[in-house]
């Protein structure tokens, strides 16, 4: 395995081959995931789907085809997308009368829906999330990061006003962080994007970002208030209870299989995937050793053991395939499975078992009497033991102390001589475009967001050093 601190893409993708998570096709920047790497969706996909529908959304889905004049109809929308969009131009022989776009996303397409789905007050509001594929044909692709297809949700939603809708933003954002902390196990700063980095076509957008183990950045969810710009776009009118018709305020909200190189990325380690185990396919792995096969009662023992914890709900399987004991361990180990359980002739003697998390390097003996309690407390241990240790990482990693454009070059040379981790960096920005954009330029590091609740407040900006009107999370990002 490639040493993750000389090369961290390397480590990635070889992480994910050897764990057996997906495999690429012909087609540039779009992968098939394997059972796997879909199971893991699945898992981040129930857990989203049960809170969207705990607050009121359900589920509908839309064309993936969206004609070219759909986007003309929201001038920053297009601008924002259009450098990104696959068409269709031709179908069973014949050249189109329109163009179709392979949804980047599908603000236009629901909008036009809208239209004519709502036309009062008693209609509104309207929680619809979709899940479904997206393209973007991205010209640098990274396996479940970046890639020309994705899986993902979106949240479109339609509000009687402008404060109704944004309690919906607010509130969908506060889901994604926690699901994506709660069950990933990954902390997230959340705050509001500048300008620059918002969604196009949108009046505010709102994310979570999250510190991988190379430092650079993952944007894990984004909400949007979208105001009445699209409604305006597409003629979303309703009728009030007064008889005016008004525009509807909406909003749209997502999360993708991004996600799942978000885990790989914050929990991997030197011997590859590490799972969180309220996601992991496979939570245990049960494993004879020695010479088990002479003796039948191990192998008994571990029926007993497996049939029991399915009872409790829990994903088991029992490896009894004739490869040696060490490979297995390699084996179940690269997959990311967070507990092991060996069996030998010995332990049997003792009436107990091993156990290995694995994030932890040590083995520990767990009686047979208690063994099914034993392993559900370590999964739950481990669980809290793998989010603990990723915000230990990101506190180590962010910098406080960097105020001006200077510090942070200096910052970097330094990072690049010690072959150290730059991190992210707190900084104050005085809300000029011009500045923001400076920095970027002359360090590649991107304004992640702005901070509801920053650990210290910036008082200059970190370009001009004017007085700031914000304390921005500055990083270089996937």
């Amino acid at each position: 395995m490639t040493q993750k601190t000389n090369d961290f893409s390397k480590w990635y993708i070889e992480t994910i081959q050897k764990a057996d998570l997906m495999d690429y096709t012909p087609v540039r920047g779009c992968i098939a995931f394997k059972p796997d790497g879909y199971e893991i969706w699945e898992h981040i996909q129930a857990e989203m789907d049960k809170r969207f529908k705990e607050t009121g959304h359900r589920n509908a889905y839309f064309p993936m085809l969206i004609p070219e004049s759909f986007f003309q109809k929201e001038k920053d929308h297009i601008e924002g997308f259009s450098p990104e969009l696959p068409w269709v131009t031709e179908a069973a022989g014949e050249k189109l009368e329109e163009r179709l776009a392979l949804r980047p996303t599908s603000e236009t397409m629901i909008g036009h829906l809208y239209s004519n789905w709502i036309k009062s007050y008693r209609d509104l509001p309207v929680l619809i999330n979709q899940w479904a594929n997206v393209f973007r044909w991205e010209k640098k692709t990274l396996p479940f990061i970046r890639t020309s297809e994705f899986l993902w949700q979106e949240g479109h939603t339609a509000h009687v006003d402008e404060e109704d809708a944004r309690k919906e933003t607010m509130q969908m954002l506060a889901i994604y962080k926690e699901v994506v902390e709660g069950l990933l196990a990954i902390p997230v700063y959340d705050g509001q994007k500048t300008p620059s980095e918002r969604f196009a076509g949108a009046i505010d957008t709102f994310s979570i970002e999250a510190m991988m183990k190379d430092g650079k950045a993952v944007q894990a969810g984004t909400s949007h208030y979208l105001g009445t710009k699209f409604a305006e776009a597409f003629d979303i009118k309703y009728l009030t209870k007064e008889n005016k018709h008004e525009y509807v305020h909406t909003t749209s909200w997502g999360t993708s299989t991004r996600l799942i190189g978000s885990v790989i990325m914050v929990h991997g380690d030197q011997q590859g995937l590490v799972l969180p185990p309220k996601i992991a396919p496979t939570q245990v792995v049960l494993i004879p050793a020695g010479p088990w096969k002479k003796n039948p009662i191990i192998m008994e023992k571990l029926d007993e053991i497996f049939a029991a914890l399915k009872t409790k709900g829990i994903r088991v399987r029992l490896d009894d395939s004739d490869q040696s004991p060490g490979f297995k361990f390699n084996e179940w180990e690269l997959k990311g499975v967070p507990v092991r359980i060996e069996l030998g002739p010995r332990d049997l003697e003792n009436n107990q078992a091993l156990m290995k998390a694995r994030d932890e390097d040590a083995k520990v003996s767990v009686s047979l009497e208690s063994i099914v309690e034993s392993i559900i407390s370590e999964l739950v241990t481990m669980q809290t033991r793998l989010f603990e240790k990723a915000k230990a990482f990101r506190a180590e990693h962010s910098h406080h102390y960097i105020d001006t454009i200077a510090q942070l070059k200096q910052h970097l040379v330094q990072s690049e001589q010690n072959s150290t981790i730059p991190g992210w960096i707190l900084a104050g920005w005085c809300g000029d475009d011009a500045c923001e954009t400076q920095v970027k330029e002359q360090t590649k590091f991107t304004t992640r967001n702005i901070p509801f609740n920053p650990p210290q407040t910036k008082q200059t900006c970190i370009h001009c050093g004017k007085e700031s009107k914000h304390t921005v999370w500055f990083a270089r990002a996937y």
